[in-house]
């Protein structure tokens, strides 16, 4: 089970903002999109990752400020990355270890997804419960 496999399913559309943005336009596409978490781009390249989690710790640190303060102040740098041919259960460990719950995933030097933990969770269990059906089939034909 690769990386490659949740794109398949989930689609390889990437949001995303640059670091000269505002907080405030970067938590508003967040809201608008339902989403947790945005690559910040520099040209072709992830400069970081911007989360729900960033808004929180600057609103912490900059109060009401924090809204007109530029993305690039505030990201998590440099971003973890994967790539389509990690494993999920590789994934999985990366995000648990370093506590974090997207993964812009890049390929030859370009983005082409982001996956969540979510994302992966919900893979693991569809694949454990098909296991388990086949599991129960073989046993029944047996």
């Amino acid at each position: 089970m690769t990386i490659a496999s949740i794109l398949g399913t989930k689609g390889r559309d990437v949001l995303s903002v640059t670091a000269h943005q505002t907080v405030m336009e970067a938590a508003a596409l967040l809201a608008e999109k339902r989403i947790g978490a945005l690559p910040v781009m520099d040209g072709p390249n992830v400069a970081g990752i911007f989360s729900e989690r960033d808004v929180i710790h600057a609103l912490k640190s900059h109060g009401v400020d924090a809204l007109t303060r530029k993305v690039g102040d505030v990201m998590t740098a440099p971003a973890i990355t994967v790539s389509p041919s990690d494993s999920v259960i590789g994934a999985l460990s990366l995000m648990t270890r370093r506590r974090i719950r997207h993964l812009p995933v890049i390929e030859s030097g370009r983005i082409i997804g982001v996956v969540s933990i979510g994302d992966l969770v919900k893979y693991r269990i569809d694949r454990i419960e098909a296991d388990a059906a086949a599991m129960r089939d073989y046993i029944q034909t047996a």
